[in-house]
């Protein structure tokens, strides 16, 4: 018997070891296959990104893998969870091969593409969670041969299509497809799903009826079918839904009422959402019972009657949302309810306006839950005053009391709710102060004021507010300067509505630190001065209302900077000037009210201008041009750019052979013998600085009029070159031919005329005479094909013809240059070759830049400060650091009558002597500040020809009224 049990073990023992041996290669092989197909899903999951998993590979087991878990009796895949990741890749269809999962959660990894077919083949799976990718597509039919399937999440992504009706034949507990694109009817089909528990569809685009065979889900606690295109009336059959705790049908167009005996209904409910539907009905009073009940939303439908004065009983009330109904009648009890609402201390919102609640506000409100957070009365029919009792809830971080009748101040308690930081009492009838402890609410971010009947000032401590965005505060009867000081703190402000109040003084220059401001309203109050230049920081404006005050000055055109501008209304001001075309830039500009101004000039025709509608101009009597549906007369036509380019080619010619532009006799020698000469300290010939210069002196020193020193020729006689003896410089000599009509009168003219600073003009004609060179510069500077750079500006080389209009002359210095950019990269003329005069040369020059347009802009710049002072730049009093610009600009604006040409405020004019009045003071003033901005010393702040004529136009309109 041993010896048979012996031979028996001899051979079981190898049999035993072969089927182990056997067992344990096909337990490696089944590993095997899943750890290639979770290496090929990993290919597809991470996009091939290197690093990515990198656990994921050979030298591990798959089961010690990051997100992978085996089973302990075969040690295959049966849980594959990754979640908050940025992956941003595919599901493959190896995932297919994993056939012992049971657990797919891929959440938050940023999957996109759909849901491979394969996915069927998954039978043992029983949680599939994909939930918060991009995924695409529809609903693959395969997946209902997972029969083991007990939840689906795939709420928040891109899917499409419709909800299948095949879902109602498998065994589900949890379905949630919730924000995703879904489409169609919901299947009555899913009525069949006996044990499903929650039910998710929100955020959709599902349409149609709501179900009646839901009735049938009697385990289903959550149902979620808000934020649809539902319609309809709701079943009453989901009424028998007892285990229900949330029930959500908001925002979607379902009517009917809610069931008189809720408590019978939903025992154990916790949230009702059916906000924003069309239902109707009575609250109902039976809601006071439903003890777990935490969130009650039945906003924005047709609810009528009272509120129930029991409703204390829901010790466990968080938020209370009623708005947007008929609740109330507008009689004094309607607010009782609020006393048995001091027994919820766990309420945090209370959410009661656009209904038609009326009565006084009792002080018992503030024994409202000090957890309370949000406290909104609006758009009712309360009266009274606000109570003191307010201050006592503490936890507030909103209030809204906006569009009721209440009256009174606004309580000194509000400054103890430092939580705010929405705070609306507009359109009441409050009355009084605003109170200063306004500036306790440090994070206080919106302020409505608006539409009550407050008074006095804009409080300083409202600077303290640091966090504030939203100012409004418009049509009551606040008084006073807008406060300096106090909007600088406030950076983070995006809209100032400060409207239909007494405000006086000028606008705040500080608004110009707001640079997030969006919306600045100051129309319909009393401010003055300037449109401050500030405000071209402000990059962010949409609208910019100003109309209906006493603001004067030109359009500034810092405006067409502010690309972002919508609405722009300065209208019912004191504005004059044209108007800058620069608006035309103003892409996004539709509302443009220029209207009841003294605007002049052309109006544009581009951009905004070229909509009649978009655009008010009426009240301003001197404007022309723009586009024909605005009926304006037409403007002055300039001569054809062919006669332009005619007459400048002319008049260089004329220039350079010297002709009638070096004539004028009298103004040379007195002019240049009025320098200072070395070699001429006492001669006999000089008296009272000026030079006597006999017949015989003049003949000797033109050779006796000898054709060789002729300069050239003109409509009243001829120019020769000659010398003196004892003086350095050449002279011009012109002999008239009196028998040629005119002569006698120019001859006066060109005696009289010592350059545009000669103190016997007006201020009125030197406006002319800066006018006038503007246009020739704006002429010379603008041409596609050569632009002339003059290099010469100087009072010298402006001449006064018998009209006494200006032209500038002398072009011996003049310079061509390609394009109409002033500048060429091929062609730049040294500025070093370039003489040019001392005092008149701009400082790049000096410094041996190329010649530029800016160049004689900077020496125009100088002639209107001498222009203006009668000094020149030469002037013994400027030494080291002090020059006519630096004068100027230390004296602007208040002592600018000390620097000015005393004549310029005492003169005769037409038999009408001025005196010094403010709108003279205020031309003066504008007219040194365009001397100061064309003589800046860097060469990009110096204004452009067209803005400085723009600039002139404005001072001869003022001068002319």
């Amino acid at each position: 018997m041993r010896i048979l049990m012996t031979c028996f073990l001899c051979f079981a023992i190898p049999v035993l070891m072969h089927y182990m041996l056997s067992a344990t290669n096909a337990l490696s092989l089944s590993s095997y296959t899943d750890e290639l197909a979770l290496l090929a899903l990993k290919e597809k999951l991470t996009n091939s990104v290197p690093d990515s998993l990198p656990s994921w590979n050979q030298s591990l087991h798959l089961c010690e893998w990051q997100g992978v878990t085996c089973g302990r009796r075969h040690m295959r895949v049966s849980v594959l969870h990754l979640e908050n990741q940025t992956l941003g890749g595919t599901l493959g269809p190896s995932l297919g091969n994993l056939t012992f999962l049971r657990i797919l959660k891929l959440t938050n990894i940023s999957l996109h593409g759909e849901i491979p077919k394969q996915v069927g083949r998954l039978k043992r799976l029983r949680k599939l969670s994909l939930s918060n990718n991009k995924l695409e597509g529809e609903f693959p039919m395969e997946l209902s041969n997972c029969t083991n399937l007990h939840v689906i999440e795939l709420y928040h992504n891109h899917l499409t299509g419709r909800v299948p009706s095949w879902f109602g034949s498998m065994q589900l507990i949890l379905l949630n497809l919730g924000i995703n694109n879904l489409v169609g009817t919901i299947p009555p089909s899913l009525g069949n799903i006996t044990f499903l528990n929650v039910l998710f569809l929100s955020w959709n685009h599902l349409a149609g009826n709501i179900p009646h065979a839901f009735g049938k889900l009697s385990e289903l606690k959550i149902l979620a079918l808000n934020s649809n295109n539902l319609s309809g009336e709701v079943p009453h059959s989901l009424y028998n839904l007892s285990n229900i705790q949330n029930f959500d049908l908001g925002e979607n167009n379902l009517f009917g009422s809610l069931p008189s005996d809720m408590i019978l209904a939903f025992p154990n409910l916790e949230g009702l959402y059916v906000s924003g539907n069309q239902i109707s009905g009575t609250f109902p009073s039976s809601m006071s019972n439903l003890t777990e009940l935490q969130i009650i939303d039945i906003g924005d439908n047709f609810f009528n009657g009272p509120i129930p004065l029991t409703l204390g009983r829901l010790n466990k009330l968080y938020s209370f949302n009623i708005v947007n109904n008929n609740f109330g009648s507008g009689g004094a009890h309607d607010l009782d309810f609020l006393s048995s609402l001091t027994n919820c201390t766990q309420l945090s919102r209370l959410l009661l306006d656009h209904n038609k609640f009326g009565g006084k506000l009792p002080n018992l409100i503030g024994n409202l839950s000090i957890n309370l957070k949000q406290f909104k009365l609006a758009e009712n029919q309360i009266y009274g005053v606000i109570p003191e009792g307010i201050g006592q809830l503490i936890g507030l971080t909103s209030l809204d009391m906006g569009s009721n009748s209440l009256e009174g101040s606004i309580p000194n308690s509000i400054g103890k709710l430092k939580n705010l930081v929405s705070l609306v009492l507009q359109a009441n009838k409050l009355s009084s102060n605003i109170p200063t402890n306004i500036g306790n609410l440090t994070i206080l971010s919106e302020l409505y004021l608006s539409g009550n009947k407050l008074e006095g000032r804009i409080p300083f401590s409202l600077r303290y507010c640091t966090q504030l965005q939203k100012l409004s505060i418009a049509e009551n009867k606040l008084s006073g300067d807008l406060p300096n000081q106090t909007f600088s703190y406030l950076d983070g402000l995006i809209n100032i509505v400060l409207s239909n109040n007494y405000f006086t003084g000028p606008i705040p220059s500080e608004f110009g630190y707001l640079k997030q401001l969006s919306i600045l309203s100051l129309e319909s109050n009393h401010l003055s001065g300037e449109i401050p230049k500030s405000l071209a920081s402000c990059i962010s404006l949409i609208g910019l209302g100003l109309g209906s005050n006493f603001l004067h000055g030109s359009i500034p055109l810092f405006l067409a900077s502010l690309k972002s501008l919508e609405a722009l209304d300065i209208s019912h001001n004191n504005f004059s000037s044209t108007i800058p075309f620069e608006l035309e830039d103003l892409t996004f500009l539709k509302i443009l009210d220029l209207s009841f101004n003294n605007l002049c000039g052309e109006v544009p025709k581009e951009g905004v201008f070229s909509n009649a509608t978009k655009v008010s101009l009426i009240g301003n009597k001197n404007l022309c041009g723009g586009i024909s549906q605005l009926k304006l007369p037409p403007c002055f036509k300039k001569p054809s750019k062919k006669h332009k380019r005619s007459l400048k080619k002319k008049l260089i010619i004329i220039s350079v052979f010297g002709g009638i532009l070096i004539s004028f006799v009298a103004f040379t020698i007195v002019h240049v013998l009025t320098r200072k000469s070395t070699k001429l300290p006492s001669s006999p010939s000089l008296q009272n600085r000026a030079l006597r210069v006999t017949y015989g002196e003049l003949h000797e020193a033109t050779n006796g009029f000898s054709s060789s020193n002729l300069v050239g020729t003109g409509s009243f006689g001829s120019v020769y070159r000659g010398s003196l003896h004892n003086f350095e410089r050449p002279i011009a000599v012109k002999v008239l031919n009196l028998e040629t009509r005119g002569a006698a009168k120019c001859f006066v003219a060109e005696c009289s005329a010592l350059g545009p600073g000669n103190h016997s003009l007006s201020l009125t004609k030197r406006v002319d005479i800066a006018l006038d060179v503007a246009h020739a510069l704006d002429y010379l500077h603008h041409d596609e094909d050569q632009v002339v750079v003059h290099c010469d500006i100087k009072p010298s080389n402006v001449l006064l013809d018998e009209e006494m209009v200006a032209h500038l002359g002398d072009f011996g210095l003049a310079r061509l240059i390609h394009g109409s950019t002033g500048h060429s990269s091929k062609d730049q003329i040294d500025s070093s070759t370039i003489k040019g005069t001392i005092g008149y040369v701009p400082p790049e020059y000096g410094a041996g830049g190329p010649v530029t347009l800016e160049g004689d802009i900077y020496s125009y710049g100088i002639l209107l400060l001498e222009m203006l002072t009668g000094k020149r730049p030469t002037d013994n009093m400027f030494y080291e650091n002090l020059s006519l610009h630096k004068l100027c600009k230390m004296k602007i604006s208040e002592e600018i009558l000390d620097i000015v040409d005393s004549r310029l405020v005492m003169l005769n004019v037409e038999d009408e002597t001025w005196i010094v009045e403010n709108n003279i003071k205020e031309c003066l003033v504008m007219f040194a500040k365009i001397g100061i901005a064309c003589s800046e010393e860097f060469p990009t702040q110096r204004m452009l020809p067209k803005h400085v004529i723009l600039k002139l136009l404005e001072i001869k309109h003022k001068l002319s009224r």
